[in-house]
Parts: structure tokens; C-alpha cells; sequence
């Protein structure tokens, strides 16, 4: 990669860099293909993807909490300070046509 492919890239990007701009962006986009490139080496032939990376990690993974009523039907408490309701849900203003 050099400065040519800096400056197509942010041409394609629609962005405006200075030359300055372009030769301090160089050596960081140098990095990141370097790391793509060692990344495709890596042999994962017979690995099954993960739905999400964390499930790799189990001791990390954040378990899921049990789904369960925590709170008890307070509908008609609610409803009470609502300024109109019918048939237990609130009446709002018509806002689109």
C-alpha cells in the first residue's frame, strides 16, 4: 500500500485528505491490512462458526437471567391519572393524519 491507494481510497470514501493526512493515515492502514493478512492465514477449515464471539469464552459469558414475573398487573392503578382511556388503554391525540 502506498500514498496513491490512500488517496483512492478516501477518494472513494468521499473524503478530502491533505497530503499530510494521507502520509499519517498510511502506516495505520498499513497495520490493519497486516492484521486482515495474518488473520487469513489462520487455518479454520472444520471450525463451525459461533453465533457470537463471547460463547467461546463461557467463564465470560453473561448468563441469562430466569424470565420471570417480577412485578404484579397494576393496570387500573395506572390507568387512574390517565386524562382519557378506553377499554384499559390510554387515548392519546391523533398526531398523523
Amino acid at each position: 500500500m502506498n500514498l496513491d491507494d490512500v488517496q483512492r481510497i478516501a477518494h472513494l470514501s468521499r473524503l478530502e485528505l491533505s497530503q499530510a493526512e494521507a502520509e499519517a493515515v498510511l502506516p495505520q492502514l498499513q497495520a490493519i491490512f497486516s492484521l486482515v493478512e495474518e488473520m487469513q492465514a489462520v487455518d479454520t477449515a472444520g471450525l463451525e462458526p459461533l453465533a457470537h464471539p463471547i460463547l467461546f469464552l463461557r467463564d465470560l459469558a453473561q448468563p441469562m437471567r430466569v424470565d420471570l414475573v417480577s412485578e404484579s398487573d397494576r393496570r387500573v392503578e395506572n390507568m387512574t391519572s390517565a386524562p382519557a382511556q378506553q377499554e384499559g388503554y390510554f387515548l392519546v391525540p391523533r398526531v398523523i393524519e
